[in-house]
């Protein structure tokens, strides 16, 4: 859509601001699926439990998912919002990861456990 969208009769994607917002967004869904990836080859390996890296990976992966919705709804502007373009459902579905199989707050909550557990 930004290599599209047009401003100024350039296409929006020429933009510094949304070409760093672009960068991030990818640099937070590369981090996020890596993490989820180390998680599972954990699981894969049986090193379990692998409470600690599947409780990260999934705060991690379901606050990326939020926040990079959030800004694409922000690229696409006020048709972020319309039901012409899916990223308005990508928001929606973006905040259920953070509330289901156990609330990000309840995921930090294992991490800090984790965490403090003696060794």
């Amino acid at each position: 859509y930004a290599k599209e969208r047009r401003q100024f009769e350039v296409p929006i994607a020429s933009f510094q601001g949304i070409q760093f917002m672009l960068a991030d967004m990818a640099m937070q869904v590369h981090a996020s699926r890596l993490m989820v990836h180390h998680a599972a080859q954990m699981t894969d390996r049986g090193l379990v439990p692998n409470t600690y890296e599947a409780s990260m990976a999934k705060c991690v992966a379901a606050d990326t998912a939020m926040r990079v919705a959030t800004d694409a709804v922000q690229v696409f502007g006020g048709y972020g919002y319309t039901r012409d373009y899916p990223v308005e459902r990508f928001m929606r579905d973006a905040k259920i990861m953070q509330i289901y199989e156990g609330t990000n707050q309840i995921q930090r909550a294992v991490i800090a456990r984790e965490l403090l557990k003696d060794s």
